[in-house]
């Protein structure tokens, strides 16, 4: 049975492998980004939005949706001392103020199914400590709070999960990932012994949308090579 997912950031990395996985799956998406997706096979269409405008608005949406997954992020490592507030605000602003933005858009929407899904990302940052990481790890841990509290407010209908990966080959991450050094250096640091991927990522938001995963709320789930809780000796 076809069902409708909206994709937030559905233009590049895990958002767009989502997109596409849905899509061949037989179902309708629709994708947010600031920038028009035209490649996309199937039943796709496009909102162009900047999310990570807290001034801007969302266009209200006919009929029913199954799912919403929020994937635009950003990956700021600067020192502490480096750091200012308006780093710390835009980084809310891109990974908590935009997911809270749509996920109110579409929650009347989301109401109209019987048992539908929420996907939001974290990180590994939050869970474990990481040199550098002060303003995505805050906002990151503002998006844990807000999903653990919309899983127990839209109990039963609506589920809310959110997927914490590690470094994860996308455009996002390029420039710590722009050399063979680079790569193999990162590599070495998951227990799994390479970095992850956008289908890696995306292959769990699919999960947590799905059929087999309806018993499933609340959670934190951690896509991250083992990085949150291995360690080889």
């Amino acid at each position: 049975m076809q069902k409708h997912f909206i994709v937030a950031g559905s233009s590049s990395g895990i958002g767009a492998e989502l997109t596409q996985k849905l899509l061949s799956a037989g179902h309708k998406v629709t994708g947010i980004s600031r920038r028009e997706v035209v490649d996309f096979s199937g039943d796709y269409t496009h909102i162009q939005a900047d999310l990570a405008d807290v001034n801007s608005t969302l266009p209200k949406i006919e009929g029913a949706v199954d799912g919403v997954v929020y994937a635009p992020g950003s990956i700021t490592l600067k020192p502490f001392r480096s750091l200012s507030l308006n780093d710390f605000q835009n980084e809310l602003s891109i990974n908590l103020f935009g997911a809270i933005k749509t996920i109110q858009a579409f929650l009347p929407n989301l109401k109209l199914v019987e048992h539908a899904s929420i996907v939001l990302f974290s990180t590994v940052a939050v869970s474990t400590g990481m040199p550098y990481h002060a303003s995505i790890a805050s906002a990151k841990g503002a998006v844990e709070g807000l999903t653990r509290s919309l899983s127990a407010e839209l109990a039963p209908k609506i589920r809310v999960n959110a997927i914490a990966p590690s470094l994860t080959d996308t455009p996002l991450a390029s420039k710590l990932l722009s050399t063979p050094e680079k790569v193999e250096a990162s590599a070495k640091r998951h227990p799994l012994g390479r970095v992850g991927t956008a289908g890696d990522i995306a292959s769990a938001a699919e999960f947590l949308l799905g059929e087999n995963s309806t018993w499933i709320t609340g959670q934190i789930i951690h896509v991250d090579g083992g990085m949150s809780s291995v360690k080889l000796m």
